[in-house]
């Protein structure tokens, strides 16, 4: 086989090289051949879509801004302070190990359902057609294509039966490109009509959209707002650390008389807390396991982000075919007209059958309900296309005479003043598909070949329902989702099948629809139920319900769904789809079952609402520590804290409920606008926390004096701050369960356990002196927790959600 190479020739639509023409054998390459290419590396070695290696995954999760800060100071504190005071470097290497740990586990989840749903393209070798993975394909392979399948590498058309291949997602333009034998291919577009074969001319990164798809498809924890709002957080937290941390030094450095090892160990027990070093770790984590969870249930989560956004929905598009419906259909019924032959029909019928080399699920019923006729000869073929509503194929029959057929559409076929048009209706009002049989009168190249042609007959066909469709449908308008079912088919049949499920509304058909986005909008609003959709308009559809606010999810498995699926917020693709369907997806069904989508939604809603709750937790201690050390800077005084107090106080008020929490079922819509949800609460219970803290700790400076004073002080304040900071756990536990309840007890009787237990008292310095001052301590972390839900309650009022 001769070697193809770039030629110099140029199209001028594309910018990319052409190839010279070259001949090339029907029956592909031989087994030496791809040997051959192979040894040569001419390979399509573009790396698989993949999560981040381990090297990677590791990197990620040590080597943080805030990572390198906790690890300095900790060094610091190993030298100059007991190990009490060194533990939250512990806290910060088990929580790392934690994020690691997850996140690899995620990662072989999502790798492993990758490999399932990898495409598999169709290569001739030897005269026979073989599957083999993508990275397989050599320089030189012969391709066979058909509807629906990706062009894995840039190609020679070398084979073209009524090809027509989508481009949308290289060069924007929608309409589908009529190729021919000799024509080029490139990698990233897609079959919608039509079938045929090509030669690889450009393999692994050479290809012209590999690079796109490696890009496209990568594992990714980043461009999602959770992830940008905890970004721009931590950009703020870092501005409020540095003057604080500034001031702190100097103050306990330079402006107190303290030992040396001392002042060290309060600076940086002032440092430390202002850190919300386990937010992105706990984000992280809970991202993590929910891959692992919908991973269980053969969810692919292609694109991370994805698991929030379908939490964000409120209007989910759905496609009739293989999402309401099973893929298999089942005839019925069949009809003839005008006084047709039946036993006729039924060989035009099995001889359309026989035509098309990849049926769609309407003509693998007509196959298999009749056999094809062996003494007639396809001539001419016209493939299927959601386009145009209709196939066809012209035929030498028996007797040498020429026919041409076309099975379609009713509505598009018929004239609207034909009786057959209102027996098709009847039809569909059951929920039943008609097709409409009829001879043409012109040839199959015509454009207008449906002009003139003959109704013979109405082939009736039932579409299987899915049994877990209506459960479905009737979860979405539980959790307040708006269900809106897109189809090409017929609008009356559409809006039956709809109705079966549970699903009321009245049946629009699409041709019908305003053309302007606003007119569209507006009607897409009130209706429910649209029919005779092209794909076209099911992109102009999307983004209509955009433009009224709307979070859209798209699901879809046919090619006609694919330019919807990739201008949706959400794309999700079943199994079984189109590979194209599956390239743009963010989310695939492996199970091909609609029923998992609820699983999907429910698992970004816990993410997203938990992260949401403890985030507040985290950023309430950064807010009390930043201002501590600002009051602490303003009077002078010692800062009233060891790391090791503030170390048991964030582990029993954050850490372990923060874990308990992210892992929480949740099932309250995910809102917007995250950073401002996270800050209305976490400012003012920071700033009570803090305010309420350091009055206990200035008239503890005025009560207790002599040795130990300090001590004492710190304890006091210590007590006050746990307090506030309990019951800032307590409002954000809200609503209560039995286990929310106990979790909160259980963390307040830890503290209690410490403060009983001499030797906790002293590995934890902490020692109530008295009764006056604990009490006093008390009474303030009560009026404070008062002050705290008083202005969390104005919070809600003021600044609604």
């Amino acid at each position: 086989m001769q070697h193809i190479d770039a030629g110099a020739e140029l199209d001028p639509v594309h910018p990319v090289p052409l190839p010279v023409p070259v001949p090339v054998r029907s029956t592909g390459l031989t087994a030496a051949e791809v040997a051959e290419r192979v040894a040569r590396g001419e390979v399509n070695d573009v790396p698989v879509r993949s999560s981040r290696s381990l090297g990677e995954i590791v990197r990620a999760n040590v080597f943080t801004r805030f990572n390198a800060i906790i690890g300095v100071l900790w060094l610091i504190m190993l030298v100059v302070a007991p190990i009490q005071d060194s533990l939250f470097g512990f806290v910060i290497l088990a929580n790392t190990g934690i994020g690691i740990v997850q996140e690899w586990r995620a990662k072989k989840t999502l790798d492993s359902l990758a490999v399932i749903g990898e495409a598999r393209p169709t290569v001739r070798r030897d005269g026979a057609a073989v599957e083999v993975s993508t990275s397989e394909i050599v320089l030189g392979d012969l391709i066979e294509i058909g509807p629906g399948d990706k062009i894995p590498v840039d190609g020679q058309c070398a084979e073209a039966d009524g090809l027509e291949i989508d481009e949308s997602l290289l060069t924007g333009e929608a309409d589908p490109v009529v190729k021919r034998a000799g024509d080029h291919v490139m990698s990233g577009s897609f079959v919608v009509a039509g079938g045929g074969a090509f030669a690889a001319t450009k393999v692994g990164r050479e290809a012209y959209a590999a690079q796109l798809a490696e890009e496209a498809s990568r594992f990714t924890l980043v461009h999602s707002e959770l992830r940008t709002g905890i970004s721009t957080i931590l950009k703020y937290v870092t501005w409020m650390m540095v003057p604080a941390a500034v001031g702190l030094v100097a103050t306990q450095l330079l402006v107190k008389n303290n030992g040396l090892k001392d002042a060290v160990a309060r600076t940086v027990g002032g440092i430390v807390p202002m850190v919300p070093e386990g937010l992105v770790l706990l984000t992280s984590v809970a991202f993590a396991i929910g891959v692992i969870r919908l991973g269980r249930q053969q969810c692919l989560v292609q694109e991370l982000p994805a698991i929030e956004g379908l939490a964000r929905i409120d209007t989910v598009c759905l496609d009739k075919t293989g999402t309401l419906t099973e893929g298999g259909m089942d005839v019925t019924e069949l009809r003839a007209l005008n006084g047709a032959d039946e036993t006729y029909i039924r060989k035009v019928l099995g001889s359309l059958g026989e035509s098309d080399p990849r049926p769609n699920a309407s003509l693998q019923a007509i196959i298999d309900a009749y056999p094809d006729s062996e003494d007639w000869r396809c001539v001419e073929s016209l493939p299927f296309s959601s386009a145009r509503k209709y196939s066809g194929a012209t035929f030498s029959e028996g007797d040498g005479e020429l026919s041409t057929w076309l099975l379609g559409a009713p509505d598009v076929l018929l004239g609207a003043d034909d009786p057959a048009l209102a027996e098709t209706v009847r039809l569909n009002e059951q929920g039943l598909r008609v097709l409409l049989l009829a001879r043409a009168a012109r040839d199959l190249d015509d454009p207008e070949v449906a002009r003139g042609a003959g109704a013979t007959a109405l082939v009736v066909l039932e579409q299987r329902l899915r049994p877990d469709a209506a459960d479905t449908l009737r979860y979405f308008a539980d959790q307040d989702v708006r269900a809106k079912v897109i189809s090409g088919d017929n609008a009356v049949s559409v809006g039956a099948v709809a109705a079966k499920l549970g699903l009321s509304g009245t049946a629009v058909d699409a041709r019908r629809l305003p053309a302007e986005p606003a007119g569209m909008a507006e009607a897409l609003d009130a209706g429910t139920v649209f029919g005779r959709v092209s794909p076209r308009q099911k992109r102009d559809m999307v983004g209509a319900l955009q433009s009224r606010g709307h979070t859209v999810a798209m699901t879809g498995d046919g090619v006609n769904d694919v330019l919807a699926l990739k201008d949706a917020d959400i794309g999700v693709s079943m199994g079984s789809g189109s590979e194209a369907t599956r390239a743009v997806a963010q989310i695939v069904l492996l199970n091909n079952s609609f029923a998992t989508l609820p699983s999907v939604v429910a698992e970004g809603r816990r993410v997203i609402g938990n992260i949401t709750r403890v985030a507040t937790l985290f950023l309430v201690k950064t807010v009390y520590s930043v201002l501590l050390a600002l009051l602490v800077v303003c009077w002078q005084v010692e800062y009233p804290f060891l790391p090791r107090h503030l170390t048991l106080l964030s582990t029993l008020t954050i850490g372990i409920p923060a874990f308990f929490l992210a892992l929480a079922p949740n099932k309250e819509r995910a809102h917007p606008h995250f950073v401002r949800q996270v800050m209305r609460y976490s400012i003012p219970g920071g700033l009570v926390a803090g305010a309420a803290t350091f009055l206990t700790y200035l008239i503890a400076r005025h009560y207790y004096t002599g040795a130990g004073a300090l001590d004492a002080e710190t304890s006091a304040a210590t007590l006050t701050l746990f307090l506030i900071s309990l019951w800032v756990l307590a409002i954000i536990a809200r609503p209560y369960t039995w286990w929310r309840v106990a979790l909160v007890a259980a963390m307040g009787l830890a503290f209690v356990f410490v403060l009983a237990v001499p030797a906790l008292q002293g590995f934890f310095a902490l020692k109530l002196a008295g009764t006056v001052m604990p009490w006093t301590a008390v009474g303030v972390a009560a009026a404070g927790s008062a002050v705290l839900e008083l202005l969390w309650k104005w919070v809600e009022r003021r600044y609604p959600v």
